[in-house]
């Protein structure tokens, strides 16, 4: 089903190389609906939607792209009815249900402020079914036919994390996997798009990027093919698979603090700390092996004496 959204999750869905998405589409499961992909139309689209839902009763997966408005049902009217109409009878037969993207599992812009169209995501207005938020604006085409393949595999839902994502595509930061984070460890940022650092490939954090507080798999699996991502291409991460992130701040400034190992300071200063740390270890390490030396040296004396003592 579309609804309030811009079809880029469908269209980062059929760029999926591994599997290739007409493997998926062709061999392993039966589409019978999609306003994208399908051939039929008009009355053709609704009375393969209406077979469908009575046909299959209990065992389809509904698959859900956009938010849903809750103010009018002027704002997202599809043959008829409303966004809010249809997504509630699609789902009431439904074995699973599969939000794609932000705007499905959180409102995303839409359900910024103000929100005039009282945008929802489904998990605010489905209740009773399991539901998985294959989070991202868009989702990255792997991601969504692997919950795809999850499913048709073990006739089950993955385990999910507290926002109802996968765990095994969202279980860490995209900070943690980041090719630039040593950067980061190290204090060597970015301060402008065209200064050199940038030209060097240094930490985006300064520019803004939300990677430290971001769950989502973009530095291991990557875009078209495992070609990038946006921080490979010179922009900051923009936080797109968490709940209202367009209304997290502007997007180019960077957050004060954020969790991480222990507690991180500010960027301003955490190389600094690093630096500072490292020496320290470094200094410690010296003076503990200066003692245990010492230690060693006046042990072997006493043994000595002794044996010299019993001869």
């Amino acid at each position: 089903m579309h609804f309030q959204e811009c079809t880029c999750c469908s269209e980062s869905f059929i760029r999926s190389s591994h599997p290739i998405v007409a493997d998926i589409i062709l061999d392993k499961v039966s589409l019978d609906y999609s306003e994208t992909l399908m051939a039929a139309a008009g009355h053709q689209a609704e009375k393969s939607l209406q077979d469908t839902m009575k046909e299959h009763f209990g065992n389809y997966i509904l698959m859900v792209e956009g938010s849903v408005p809750t103010k009018n049902e002027a704002y997202c009217t599809i043959g008829g009815k409303s966004a809010l109409e249809i997504l509630k009878e699609t789902a009431e037969g439904a074995a699973a249900i599969v939000a794609w993207g932000n705007c499905a599992s959180a409102g995303c812009v839409q359900a910024a402020n103000p929100n005039p169209t009282g945008a929802k995501p489904v998990h605010k207005v489905i209740h009773g079914k399991p539901i998985i938020n294959v989070q991202g604006c868009p989702p990255i085409a792997e991601v969504m036919a692997g919950v795809i393949v999850h499913y048709l595999t073990f006739e089950s839902i993955p385990h999910l994390d507290k926002l109802g994502r996968p765990m095994e595509f969202y279980s860490r930061r995209v900070h943690d996997t980041c090719y630039r984070r040593p950067n980061y460890d190290a204090g060597l940022f970015v301060e402008s798009f065209d200064d050199e650092n940038a030209k060097k490939g240094y930490c985006l954090y300064k520019m803004g990027c939300r990677g430290p507080n971001t769950y989502n798999s973009c530095g291991v699996i990557k875009w078209n093919n495992g070609v990038s991502y946006p921080i490979q291409s010179g922009h900051p991460c923009i936080g797109c698979s968490e709940a209202n992130f367009w209304d997290n701040g502007p997007f180019y400034k960077h957050l004060q603090s954020f969790p991480g190992f222990g507690v991180e300071k500010t960027a301003d200063k955490i190389g600094v700390i690093v630096g500072i740390a490292a020496g320290a270890g470094m200094a410690a390490h010296a003076i503990s092996t200066n003692i245990l030396k010492r230690k060693e040296i006046a042990s072997g004396r006493s043994k000595k004496e002794e044996h010299g003592q019993e001869a």
